[in-house]
């Protein structure tokens, strides 16, 4: 295995990590951004108010993105597991 090869593999898991984690984190953004809005414009200073509707979000997001996130992930080590005797040379 040469240098080469070690960064495309971390590439490629930085790649599966962001693919992955990208739609939960930015439905939980997006709720949060929302919730900090009405926050402000309605003056209710309470700092608690946005994890429910933010667990709720990822949690949802998860369920929706599941089969997605998982076939990457499948993909990924499936790749790995098949090239473990061209890493070992």
């Amino acid at each position: 295995m040469t240098y080469a090869d070690a960064i495309a593999i971390g590439r490629e898991a930085m790649w599966v990590v962001l693919l992955v984690t990208g739609p939960a984190l930015i439905i939980g953004l997006v709720v949060g951004l929302v919730i900090s809005i009405f926050q402000a414009v309605t003056q209710i200073q309470e700092p608690t108010l946005t994890f429910i509707p933010k667990i709720l979000a990822v949690g949802v997001a998860i369920l929706l993105f599941g089969p997605f996130m998982l076939a990457i992930m499948t993909d990924f080590t499936i790749n790995m597991i098949n090239n473990i005797g061209v890493f070992v040379r």
